[in-house]
């Protein structure tokens, strides 16, 4: 018997303004799929070949866009997908320290390259208190008050992950909790590459599944508006995208090092998985501007995407010369060291969107850090 995971999915049709339900079937032989109306009990699409989907995109909360319908994966269709598919499936906390917030390109790729996704992450600043409550259960240890003064001191990044076996995989690439001794026992180790002290040492990890669950709902709560806020200053600013496809092509780290690396200071971050209408009122300048208007409102609803804040003076025009063109492929032949050119496929899939217009920039980063943050 051919493998088939089954899903069931929820698709908001906003011209009847209902929310129908179809089972998505994924054949992984050969990347097709299949889609089945539940309420009216008949085949929806015949079993098409659909290279937009990937194996590790199919997990439950995720979403996938199939010929323009944004699908919310809302439950496994059968046991033997929920068994294949989702029985080692774990969500833990990676929390990003304040002395390697700048080097988070590189946790990135060290994250992708264990198996791991990153389905949130936000940018923020924890205050005295909220870093207390944070590390409540260390409140009796010598090194509380240095632990608490060090995280609240500048912002931090904290960050789901969902994999396989997930809690006990980010904790050993984080190595031994002392980074000198992660440099003696596990060289390859986060802390051993980039850690000071038991303190400094780079990022922290959840212990376990009940503690993961615990300290998710600490930063991203279920009760919108309720988790530490985000880091955007909405000043001398502009707006990058980085694109639901290199997320999804692991090009977040190599994007994020490569701003780094131009000069450019990140002040704000955080990941969205925007609707539809959202992504045509964010693009809403370009409609009946651009022919791929349509195309780029359905890639960037496709999947998470990551919104930066990019702080500076005249950032706006630096950091679009830094982006510009829109083409990856002209982007390679004259320009060929800015980020469509490196990290772009082609117009609609161009690896970020940057703020064209000056006047715009406060109005784009207030779009995401305000008006979608809640």
């Amino acid at each position: 018997m051919e493998d088939r995971y089954a899903f069931l999915t929820e698709w908001c049709d906003p011209t009847a303004a209902l929310v129908r339900r179809y089972h998505l079937f994924y054949y992984p032989k050969d990347g097709s799929v299949e889609m089945f109306d539940v309420k009216n009990q008949r085949i929806f699409l015949k079993r098409t070949k659909y290279d937009d989907i990937h194996q590790e995109d199919l997990f439950v909360g995720n979403r996938v866009n199939v010929f323009s319908r944004q699908l919310n994966l809302i439950d496994y269709g059968d046991q033997y997908t929920a068994n294949k598919l989702g029985s080692k499936k774990e969500r833990t906390l990676a929390l990003i320290k304040p002395d390697v917030v700048k080097k988070i390109g590189d946790i990135f790729e060290l994250i992708y390259s264990s198996n791991l996704i990153v389905t949130k992450a936000k940018m923020t600043k924890l205050t005295w208190s909220q870093a207390a409550d944070f590390y409540a259960e260390h409140q009796s240890k010598p090194f509380f008050n240095q632990l608490v003064q060090f995280v609240s001191s500048e912002p931090v990044v904290a960050m789901e992950l969902m994999g396989d076996e997930a809690v006990s995989t980010w904790k050993k690439l984080l190595g031994p909790t002392d980074p000198a001794v992660a440099r003696k026992e596990a060289q390859q180790s986060v802390r051993a590459q980039f850690g000071t002290d038991a303190v400094r040492n780079v990022c922290h990890g959840s212990e376990s599944l009940a503690a993961a669950a615990r300290e998710l709902e600490f930063f991203f709560p279920s009760a919108i508006g309720h988790g530490p806020s985000n880091t955007a200053i909405f000043t001398d600013c502009t707006c990058c995208i980085i694109k639901p496809h290199a997320i999804s092509e692991g090009l977040t780290g190599k994007i994020l090092n490569s701003i780094s690396a131009a000069g450019f200071e990140i002040s704000a971050l955080e990941m969205f998985n925007l609707d539809r209408p959202n992504a045509e009122e964010f693009y809403e300048v370009y409609k009946g501007v651009v022919k791929e208007y349509p195309s780029m409102v359905t890639e960037l609803c496709s999947g998470p995407c990551m919104a930066l804040e990019i702080h500076g003076t005249d950032v706006q025009k630096s950091f679009r010369e830094f982006c510009w063109p829109p083409d990856p492929e002209i982007a390679r032949l004259l320009r060929p060291n800015t980020l469509r050119a490196l990290y772009g496929k082609d117009i609609v899939r161009n690896a970020v969107h940057c703020t064209d217009l000056p006047e715009d920039g406060v109005l784009e980063v207030e779009y995401f850090f305000q008006i979608l943050d809640g």
